[in-house]
């Protein structure tokens, strides 16, 4: 199968789980055979380069500008045209413009468009314009595809209520489970904590709310006083939190640890023993599949995508709750039976629901499916809903 994929980000140019599953699918699918293209904007390249990565043939573009986190390039049309021997589209996030037009040549030439939803609403610009973009170009988008990709039922059942009437097949964003094991090495830096480790793991952004972690820090110190906070990944906000830690003399409990590499992130995972992630707005985001199959606990924004799982391998708090975030990770960390327990639920529940091999599969299988469809679906679908976890939160307190 000849696929091109269409994404304004893609891993390592851009870190992220987004970007990491759009690299990490394209080079699994060219290694079953098939043969993929993905079209991206670099901000490392002044013309348009084309190389061979991983298997796959990456083309990046410079961006001409950039309008609230959206990159704008110029040439996706010319490369679609120029490219027409591709079985399917394959493009990423209704959120990035190169997404819009390349939804709108494949509706204008009638070839086989799939669209991966990496989340409803944007953590770059502001929420009211994601929103606003979501009801008029991001639905026309998602109604142009001929199959929507979704994390979970909960985005599927969200796009139904916008009036997306186009085919959603519900596809788990898996992870690498073996390469995430609470087995092999720690994080030296985090290894090395005094007291309990709470770490923070993304971009510095407004949208993942790291100044809640640091303004709960506060008081989760009056209850662990030997607590530690480690800060892993960079972004426009750092300069700001390192003043604020600064000013309230933290320096000895807050730690920023900068980029990590994506192959030393296991090792991250293993030396923390609670992983935090206050964010505004999230899709299904890998970095808690990944905390929970090195079976470190979670404490998260209650996200309707994400609460069925962090409620039972942790906790959940309202968005912007600082105390209630600082209340959630305090009884946590004092407990450590009980975030043991919660640490072997967790990667229970990921190896036995969210393996890479098989979202590569369920997608590969998807995009055929769309690529050699000659007559219309039916009009009767059958919406698929996630499985049962097999263990309950009630069943693990009780032990």
């Amino acid at each position: 199968m000849r696929i091109l994929r269409v994404a304004q980000d893609i891993f390592p140019e851009t870190v992220g789980g987004a970007p990491y599953h759009i690299h990490a699918l394209s080079r699994d699918q060219a290694a079953r055979g098939h043969d993929v293209t993905v079209l991206t904007v670099s901000n490392s390249v002044d013309e348009q380069e084309t190389v061979q990565r991983n298997g796959y043939t990456l083309i990046r573009q410079p961006p001409k500008v950039e309008v609230l986190g959206n990159q704008l390039f110029t040439k996706t049309i010319g490369i679609l045209r120029d490219r027409e021997d591709y079985d399917v589209v394959h493009a990423h996030s209704h959120l990035f413009f190169s997404t819009n037009v390349a939804a709108a040549y494949c509706r204008w030439k009638g070839i086989p468009l799939a669209l991966t939803c990496h989340g409803l609403n944007s953590q770059r610009g502001p929420f009211w314009f994601s929103r606003a973009h979501l009801r008029t170009l991001g639905k026309w988008t998602y109604d142009s595809a001929d199959v929507t990709f979704c994390y979970t039922d909960v985005e599927q059942t969200k796009l139904r209520e916008l009036g997306v009437d186009a085919d959603i097949a519900v596809v788990n964003n898996g992870i690498d489970t073996e390469r995430f094991s609470p087995s092999g090495t720690k994080h030296d830096r985090i290894d090395a904590a005094v007291g309990p480790a709470i770490v923070f793991v993304g971009r510095l952004v407004d949208g993942k709310r790291p100044q809640d972690a640091l303004a709960a820090f506060d008081t989760i110190l009056e209850r662990c006083p030997d607590a530690r906070l480690f800060f892993c990944g960079d972004g426009p906000m750092r300069d700001r939190l390192e003043e604020t830690v600064a000013e309230k003399g933290l320096n000895d409990a807050v730690t920023f640890l900068g980029r990590v590499p994506y192959s030393e992130m296991p090792a991250v995972f293993r030396a923390a023993d609670l992983f935090v992630l206050p964010s505004r707005t999230e899709g299904f985001p890998r970095t808690v599949l990944e905390a929970l199959s090195c079976e470190t606990p979670v404490v998260s924004s209650d996200l309707e995508q994400t609460a069925k799982i962090v409620d039972q391998t942790g906790a959940t708090v309202e968005v912007g709750d600082i105390q209630g975030l600082a209340t959630a990770v305090s009884d946590l960390v004092e407990d450590v039976q009980l975030l043991s327990d919660l640490g072997r639920h967790g990667r229970q529940i990921v190896t036995t629901r969210y393996d890479w091999e098989d979202t590569v599969r369920e997608t590969t299988n998807a995009l055929g499916q769309v690529a050699e469809i000659s007559e219309p679906a039916t009009s009767e679908r059958t919406e698929p809903s996630s499985p049962q976890i097999p263990v309950t939160r009630d069943e693990i307190d009780a032990k």
